[in-house]
């Protein structure tokens, strides 16, 4: 049985399909897909899925929860939906092979290609961000409503993400493919318009590839964003870019 939770939450068993709804149902299962091997309390189900307005009988609601999510395990062919889905005194937790969920195989990805980076080994760290970025399908637990729980997981996968990125770009200027950045970090700019790290990253490249007033441009427009969002000036790295461009 695999999970995948970089896109739509989706639980693969054999060559069966299952994409988890926007439900309770769905909320509950995600959190222990999340949650992999661990012992997920009682108390930490409630405070994600009602956070303060549990209902009078949220014991009960809570099983019947488990009971339905393992009746979507066993429709998917689960025949030991039983044992995947395990009730504990404390709690539930969902039993996995190590490495059936992507969230983890993207983090063991990205930390290989990390690793060769700062070994030297720029060929092998692109290609290992490479796998990992390639993972994502989408936002992280997109179609799931998230209560404070997940929604600070989705907020961790997330960071990981860009740091994943940014130095799959950093192993692509090593390796001097400087014009094939620009489209990817024009889109990781509009999706991450405070971002100034990834501002600066297009100012300057668009610099290196004799773009001058595309990367004026590029700082004007970080300018304005701030301005309107934030009413603050760029910081101390796209200050530099800017000046090392309009020299």
């Amino acid at each position: 049985m695999e999970f995948k939770v970089l896109g739509h939450v989706t639980v693969v068993y054999k060559e069966n399909l299952l994409t988890l709804s926007k439900s309770k149902v769905g909320q509950t299962l995600s959190l222990l897909i999340a949650r992999l091997n661990e012992t997920v309390s009682v108390e930490t189900l409630i405070d994600e899925l009602w956070e303060m307005n549990a209902p009078r009988s949220v014991q009960t609601t809570l099983q019947t929860y488990v009971y339905h999510a393992r009746r979507m395990l066993l429709r998917l062919g689960c025949d030991e939906a039983k044992e995947r889905l395990v009730t504990r005194p404390s709690g539930y937790v969902l039993v996995a092979d190590e490495d059936t969920l992507d969230a983890d195989v993207f983090r063991h990805l990205a930390q290989k290609g990390t690793r060769h980076l700062d070994r030297g080994e720029t060929d092998l760290g692109a290609e290992r961000l490479s796998e990992a970025l390639g993972l994502w399908r989408g936002p992280a637990f997109a179609g799931i409503p998230v209560g404070p729980i997940l929604d600070a997981h989705v907020t961790y996968l997330n960071e990981l993400r860009l740091n994943a990125t940014s130095r799959w770009i950093e192993a692509h200027k090593r390796l001097g493919h400087h014009r094939e950045l620009i489209p990817e970090l024009r889109s990781l700019v509009s999706e991450n318009p405070l971002n100034e790290s990834f501002h600066a990253l297009l100012i300057g490249t668009l610099h290196e590839c004799g773009r001058r007033a595309e990367a004026l441009q590029a700082y004007h427009r970080l300018c304005r964003i701030l301005d309107t969002e934030l009413g603050v000036r760029p910081g101390p790295e796209v200050q530099r870019m800017y000046d090392a461009v309009s020299a």
